[in-house]
């Protein structure tokens, strides 16, 4: 597996990951032109994706949807909830409607619910001839039933969205800062340390962190905060990275 953060933000999310049968996109925010340059910079052709997987309908995770398949007629795989909420696709001919698992060709997509503000918002496992990715981004907690089902996979790609000092001293309006922090928000630096203190284990290879505020984080705080809580828990793990909002990261 090939996989590859196009961008990671609050302006917009996107995310390569490619088998040797399947090539898909999670999410499409940012804009159709940029996500094509930043394939085209991985030498991927846009009309080789096989499927978009929308992990939920907030802007910043679509944005880019309609512009892109009126081009290139991908594929969108969505839930019925999301589907009745992005008006700009109800007339789109390729949509596939998922419930839990999506199977193609040789990618299995496991959806998990996530905690988040949305009609439906959901995140995955994906799995290839043994090898696996996680991705968790937005989403106000882990709900710890699915602990099991997320423990010591290859990658993960998991948010780490805020430092709480930050946010709560910042500039955000306080119904914003309550919803960040609350059940249906999103990760802190605090939270996803300790989640992946929990999760990863012998086979894990690399670490993500995803969806840094621009305003109530930096990547040194998201850094520091996941190596000392490793460091208290008697983790040596140390390949970890942060995705960026305009730069695609390392092909892992």
């Amino acid at each position: 597996m090939r996989v590859v953060v196009l961008a990671s933000g609050s302006d917009g999310n996107a995310t390569y990951i490619e088998t040797e049968q399947t090539k898909i996109i999670i999410d499409l925010g940012k804009n159709a032109k940029y996500i094509k340059e930043k394939l085209e910079s991985i030498h991927v052709k846009p009309e080789e994706i096989d499927a978009i997987i929308i992990s939920h309908t907030h802007n910043d995770h679509t944005s880019a949807l309609k512009t892109f398949t009126n081009k290139y007629k991908t594929p969108i795989y969505l839930s019925q909830k999301m589907f009745y909420e992005l008006d700009s696709i109800k007339d789109y001919e390729h949509i596939v409607i998922y419930e839990d698992t999506i199977y193609l060709k040789d990618l299995t997509i496991k959806s998990f619910k996530s905690s988040h503000d949305a009609p439906d918002a959901r995140n995955f496992i994906l799995e290839n001839k043994g090898e696996s990715v996680v991705y968790v981004t937005d989403t106000g907690y882990v709900n710890r039933k699915y602990f099991d089902l997320l423990k010591d996979k290859e990658i993960y790609l998991f948010e780490s969205n805020h430092d709480v000092e930050m946010l709560l001293n910042g500039p955000y309006p306080k119904w914003l800062k309550t919803r960040v922090v609350g059940s249906y928000g999103h990760l802190s630096n605090k939270d996803s340390a300790f989640y992946l203190s929990k999760l990863i284990g012998p086979h894990t290879k690399k670490i993500i962190l995803m969806h840094l505020s621009n305003v109530n984080n930096t990547q040194e705080k998201a850094l520091e905060m996941i190596h000392e809580t490793f460091k208290e828990y008697d983790i040596s793990f140390q390949d970890i990275t942060c995705a960026n909002r305009d730069q695609i990261t390392e092909v892992v």
